[in-house]
């Protein structure tokens, strides 16, 4: 197991010691990595981070998660995982570099930290984390694309397996995109997108909200006392996947130097954006819709439908590039095992050929089982719970206890170690509660729908 630092260590500055930034570190082992050479600007991390976290498929399940705890659990439960991601997202962020060498992905970093058991851990669990998000991705995308071509042809023969194949071509072609800098300006319109989703969507359940009689809407919990305890599991579960972000050291290497400055920056800017839009929105729903809100609110607006069809164009808009991000791990994964450096150099197009074969047989596989089984809120708790916890919540800070971080005042110090336990303790118990919620509503819709279910 590699070593962390030594007591010496101990003693260097939290993650907001900004000298820590302007140490030499050497370059990382980069195989297969999706750095961009270091030419990515603060701006451009928050248009990653905004993209990967913010999304409609995240966040539009909120409202949904917020009626299935009821308002007090579910605001408490809310605003503490923003609060909490955040906090881990700086703590990630503070340990590039920590032990002098560049750690430009995700795996690496806990490999530095654990030795090849924290490698393979972080490995599963992005590889289970990328691949649930992107399930869920093509099943919100294929929803939001059949309800505009509902406005328009509201007899139309085409069904929701049709449209999720459609976004797997586009997701196919945007896959031969070589890196995650590569994808700096689709995420910049995804971004732009995010907040027009998140705009309209508000708006438009304000509107809903006024026109139904609020006499008729409750907000109690539904079901026995069994029902509600798994459906609080399941609501931790989609409230943990809202917070995903497991790949915060690979966009990191996309950064320029001071990477350590730009990705405070840049973090802290697309929570900003994360916190205009989730809150507002889960409130906001849940407000209009009590406990009938859909687990895809955009299904809850009924007029005017025009507005509805720009929310759904907006979602697929943003979650194309979502997508993109956050199967980069597969790909480079994929890469540092099949395409060597001298491959590359003399046979470029026999490398783009294996390129388009891997991430054809990636999306098919995404495709079929979108398709076979489109129950999007189910997908969304289980990969929150199973994949985004550890990444997002469990490991920073425990890796950033063990990487020997820690500011020189011990109240401070002995604060934080607090704090880092607290979060790890209570989302470990989140991760198996959400885990077995999503379990049991999966097995349920398996009970009452076939395979390839036109939902």
């Amino acid at each position: 197991m590699v070593s962390h630092h030594s007591d010496a260590a101990a003693d260097n500055s939290s993650f907001c010691d900004e000298d820590r930034d302007e140490e030499p570190v050497e370059g990382g082992d980069s195989r297969g990595s999706d750095q961009g050479n270091g030419r990515g600007t603060w701006k451009h991390a928050a248009f990653h981070v905004a993209t990967t976290i913010a999304t409609p498929a995240a966040y539009a399940p909120l409202p949904f998660a917020i009626a299935s705890l009821g308002w007090p659990l579910g605001v408490c439960s809310l605003v503490g995982a923003t609060l909490a991601t955040w906090y881990s997202s700086l703590l990630i962020a503070s340990l590039w570099g920590w032990n002098g060498k560049k750690q430009t992905t995700y795996r690496d970093l806990a490999g530095s930290i654990y030795g090849s058991g924290g490698y393979w851990s972080i490995a599963f669990f992005q590889q289970v984390a990328s691949l649930g998000n992107n399930i869920a991705i093509q099943i919100a995308a294929g929803t939001g694309l059949k309800a505009v071509y509902k406005y328009y042809h509201s007899d139309g023969t085409l069904t929701l397996q049709h449209f999720i194949i459609l976004f797997g071509i586009l997701e196919l072609f945007l896959s031969q995109l070589p890196n995650i800098h590569s994808l700096r300006w689709v995420n910049a319109l995804c971004t732009l997108s995010t907040i027009g989703f998140a705009g309209t969507a508000i708006g438009v359940t304000i509107y809903n909200g006024k026109k139904i009689d609020r006499e008729s809407v409750s907000y109690s919990l539904q079901g026995g006392s069994s029902l509600k305890m798994f459906t609080a599991f399941n609501a931790l579960g989609i409230i943990a996947f809202s917070f995903g972000d497991a790949m915060l050291p690979e966009i990191q290497s996309t950064m320029r130097e001071p990477a350590k400055k730009n990705m405070y920056k840049g973090v802290s800017t697309a929570y900003g954006i994360i916190v205009m839009t989730y809150w507002q929105l889960a409130f906001c729903g849940y407000w209009a819709f009590g406990n009938a809100v859909q687990p895809y609110i955009v299904a809850s607006l009924t007029t005017p439908e025009w507005t509805t069809v720009m929310a759904n164009l907006f979602a697929v808009i943003q979650i194309s590039g979502c997508f993109q991000i956050y199967c980069r791990p597969t790909y480079a994964y994929f890469e540092e095992r099949m395409l060597s450096n001298k491959t590359t150099s003399s046979l470029p197009l026999r490398n783009h050929i294996i390129r388009l074969l891997f991430t054809s047989i990636y999306m098919a596989l995404i495709t079929l089982i979108a398709a076979a089984m489109p129950f999007f809120g189910d997908f969304v708790a289980i990969c929150g719970a199973i994949g985004f916890t550890p990444l997002d919540f469990v490991f920073p800070v425990l890796a950033f206890m063990k990487a020997g971080k820690a500011p020189r005042d011990m109240k401070i110090r002995y604060s934080l170690m607090i704090l880092n336990l607290a979060i790890a303790t209570w989302f470990s118990v989140v991760a198996v509660l959400g885990c077995i919620g999503a379990v049991k509503f999966i097995v349920d819709d398996v009970k009452t729908y076939k395979f390839f279910h036109d939902m």
